[in-house]
């Protein structure tokens, strides 16, 4: 019986044993590298699974990976990525004691037309070859975070980048980078510029869909690797649309959040037809009741995308993209003192009340502001490729207020006491209404187009040369909206018609056209071989403008037409980036360019008589970068510095002059100094485990004293002289240290959590640099805010329905802890002590469905 058992024993320790080296003989370790097919980067969190089960692996930072336990023998790989063609891979795996089987380096192919073309005229850098500080967020980041957020709020997860919400109203959000103001940031929508050709703002309410319509944006701070001339001072935002699809499908989503948000999402492609026509369109609705009193709001949103094709050599794509919405606003900051004694707290709002029983705004906006592209990629030979892209965009709306002819817009409870408004424009009978709502119109037409080839000098060099064009109308003026129970609204603004009695619709106040004609162009060289890429860049432009017053000079007058003003402008840049190993990389740029003064600052006393001493500002800037790349960590260094002179103010006086005509100085001379630290890091020491963060430390500051600064009248006669004390006094609006940390972890198959801290500290106030004209307000730093962490907090499921639906849930808190901050301050002329400030918003939060089909 004994020996029996120990062959029985025996027996089963030789199967054990030959089953075991049966198993390690029938599999295979598998590696690959995966990049992108036109850049050559690493593509990060592709999957690679063997056909036919769950065995697989992700990319990691290098776009490479390592599949174990593969059988062996002729095996398929299918290897997928969002928005990439999904590929196909027979290979033949070889048992685990033996080799590694390695797949090579796998070159994925973008599955939308034009996608690789519109990167190309938006001028997209490429990892560890552009040298500039640049930093890229996919679609797939925008669609976990965005929640009811603002877009720009999306993108302070960037160094350098500061958001705020303003006043709180829907789409009113503004955006600093390095300390420079919005004006002073380029932005551009597959490689269109969007900033307001007179005065060089983004309004991102115009743009209210455009999250639910973005690929990728990539954040180019400082000089940035645009070609075309833009406000791009502090950096520049380019936005890539999505293209149309080469794969058949759609999603329908749902959102819901805080006081009443909700969103509805559909979307579709037409996928790649036989006849290599693509077609992709969303539209969607979005509403709510605002998080401040008085802020409801209404917008619908549309994307359409068409691509054909043509042959090997031609492509066109057409992009229509836009948002019609209306909403209240907040426009007067309040002191700290009137939100604590307000019973509404920080959603305490006075540019509001109720009219016959319904909200009304005073302050509110209503605009709708399609943007239509038509770009045309011709492939002329191996060597010369030429891409164009022509655009038109009509802009209609405007921004409400109040108008009063000795009324006044008294409180009761905190809110616009309309009803007693309306009493005593009742009361005032024929001779009128004493205060009225009206509305301020920018309606525009806006044209352009930019066009660039690329000739391959030789396999290291290439050269490119572009145009661009723009042209811009706009047309301003004030119409009455509302009389308040009133007769009607005197109005003695237009010389053409003088003593008018108003009704609602009339213009009043002021009307007039902005025309801004733009022709610039480029010259690049660009240079590539081994580990060493650099370019150098020259571009000029001459921007005109002219002013059109309908108001305050006579039809018959030849005066009621400007002169056309022309400013010419030009620039260098250049920059190299050198790869030391497979890991290590630095880089350095240099440049100088000139900025034409804006729209108001040619014309700054509401005439056409101009600003002859408006001069173009000077801007010199220069930055080095170190960026490690690794399996599992990745992380980016750069320090800049940035000189600003010649920045241009205007203070405008009214009625001080001779006859009661107004004063204004042109201040020349001013200069800044932006200088600071950025770094950013990615860890992923686990799969499903991601550590990501960024810091920025800056120090930005006025740099000098301005004496004897001429004051002139309406006719250019000097009448006195004013001397501002500036030096050394921190520059405010945006907070000079920010630091983001966050952690991402895939607990279950397809359950992804999140948790970010944020933290802003030294926010200065804006201040009036024009007030500093006393010897004692020199280094006098403006108001500081306290420094602020936040806490939010966030989820994702990921599920199938079916093979071909697949659906995914989001949730997100923000501010966790519901603190209360500020992050937008203006100096208080009456009380240095106590400013003027906006709190942003507490405790939100938002939650969202979707079906992918």
């Amino acid at each position: 019986m004994k020996k029996n058992l120990l062959k029985i024993c025996g027996l089963s320790l030789a199967l054990a044993l030959i089953a075991q080296v049966s198993f390690a003989q029938t599999t295979g370790t598998v590696v690959g590298k995966i990049i992108d097919n036109e850049t050559g980067e690493a593509v990060t969190g592709a999957n690679v699974v063997v056909q036919g089960t769950t065995i697989g692996a992700a990319s990691d930072l290098d776009g490479e990976f390592k599949i174990t336990g593969v059988p062996t023998g002729k095996q398929k790989f299918e290897v997928s990525f969002i928005s990439y063609e999904r590929m196909t891979i027979e290979k033949n795996v070889a048992p685990a004691q033996d080799q590694v089987t390695d797949l090579g380096t796998i070159k994925l192919k973008i599955a939308a037309l034009g996608m690789q073309e519109v990167q190309v005229i938006a001028s997209i850098g490429i990892d560890r070859e552009t040298p500039v500080a640049m930093s890229n967020i996919k679609a797939i980041e925008i669609e976990e975070t965005m929640g009811n957020q603002e877009f720009p709020e999306v993108l302070e997860s960037t160094p350098g980048v500061y958001a705020t919400k303003s006043g709180g109203g829907f789409g009113d959000s503004d955006i600093t980078i390095r300390g420079f103001e919005s004006v002073n940031v380029g932005v551009l929508i597959n490689g269109v510029p969007v900033n307001d050709m007179e005065n060089g703002r983004v309004y991102w309410s115009n743009w209210a869909g455009l999250a639910d319509a973005t690929q990728t944006v990539q954040i180019q701070r400082g000089l940035g690797a645009s070609k075309v001339a833009i406000p791009s001072i502090g950096g520049t935002i380019n936005i890539i649309s999505k293209a149309s699809d080469a794969d058949k499908g759609g999603s329908v989503s749902a959102s819901v959040g805080n006081d009443g948000y909700q969103k509805q999402i559909v979307s579709a492609s037409t996928g790649l037809t036989e006849d290599n026509l693509a077609v992709t369109f969303s539209i969607g609705q979005v509403s709510g009741n605002g998080y401040v009193d008085g802020t409801s709001f209404e917008g619908y949103q549309y994307f359409a995308n068409i691509a054909k094709k043509i042959n090997d050599n031609h492509e066109v794509t057409l992009t229509a993209i836009g948002a019609s919405q209306e909403h209240g606003q907040r426009q007067s900051r309040s002191t700290i003192s009137d939100y604590k004694n307000s019973d509404r707290g920080i959603r305490y709002n006075p540019d509001w009340g109720y009219k016959n029983g319904q909200e009304t705004s005073i302050e509110d906006n209503f605009y709708t502001k399609p943007l239509f592209s038509l770009n045309h990629y011709w492939t002329i030979s191996p060597k010369l490729d030429v891409s164009t892209a022509a655009y038109y965009s009509i802009g209609t709306g405007g921004g409400g207020g109040t108008a009063t002819n000795g009324g006044d817009y008294d409180r009761r409870d905190g809110v616009v006491d309309f009803e007693t408004i309306v009493d005593q424009n009742i009361d005032n009978g024929e001779f009128g209404s004493t205060a009225i709502l009206r509305a301020s119109h920018n309606n525009h037409q806006w044209a352009g187009a930019l066009s660039s080839a690329n000739y391959a000098l030789n396999e290291n060099i290439d050269i490119l040369a572009g145009l661009d064009y723009r042209y811009y109308k706009g047309e301003h003026y004030q119409t009455v909206t509302d009389l308040l129970g009133g007769e009607y609204f005197p109005d003695d603004a237009d010389v053409n018609n003088p003593n008018r009695a108003l009704q609602v619709g009339d213009k009043r106040s002021y009307y007039n056209d902005g025309i801004v004609n733009w022709g610039g162009g480029f010259l690049q060289g660009e240079y590539s071989k081994d580990n060493l890429s650099a370019f150098a860049t020259l571009q000029a432009s001459n921007t005109s403008y002219q002013r059109v017053d309908y108001f305050n000079y006579l039809d018959s007058d030849p005066n009621q037409t400007s002169p056309v003003y022309n400013f010419f402008a030009f620039g260098t840049k250049g920059g190299a980036n050198y790869n030391l190993t497979k890991n290590h990389n630095v880089f350095a740029n240099l440049g100088y360019f000139e900025r034409a003064p804006f729209f108001n600052t040619v014309f700054p006393v509401f005439t056409n008589e101009a600003n002859i001493e408006a001069e173009n500002e000077k801007i010199l800037s220069y930055e080095l970068g170190y960026g490690y790349r690794g399996s599992k960590f990745s992380a980016n260094v750069n320090v800049y510095r940035t000189t600003w002179t010649d920045k241009t103010f205007q203070i405008t006086v009214p009625n001080q002059g001779p006859q009661g005509t107004n004063l204004f100085a042109n201040i020349l001379g001013v200069e800044a100094i932006h200088q600071g630290l950025e770094i950013d890091f990615l860890y992923e020491p686990i799969d499903g485990l991601t550590f990501n963060g960024m810091g920025s430390f800056g120090d930005w500051r006025w740099n000098n004293n301005i004496e004897n600064v001429s004051v002139f009248d309406e006719n250019n006669q000097e009448v006195r002289t004013v001397s501002l004390f500036i030096a050394d006094t921190k520059v405010g609006g945006s907070a000079q240290t920010t630091a983001m940390g966050r952690v991402s972890y895939e607990i279950l198959d397809g359950l992804t959590v999140r948790g970010e801290y944020s933290y802003f500290d030294n926010i200065y106030a804006r201040f009036d640099v024009l007030s500093r004209t006393t010897e004692e307000s020199a280094g006098v730093n403006p108001w500081q805010a306290e420094a602020t962490g936040l806490v939010d907090l966030g989820a994702s499921y990921k599920f199938s329905i079916s093979d071909k639906v697949k659906a995914t849930v989001l949730g997100n808190v923000y501010n966790v802890f519901d603190t209360y901050y500020i992050k937008n301050a203006s100096q208080n002329s009456q009380d240095p002590n106590n400013p003027l400030v906006w709190f942003e918003t507490g405790r939100t939060w938002s939650a969202t469905f979707r079906v992918n089909f």
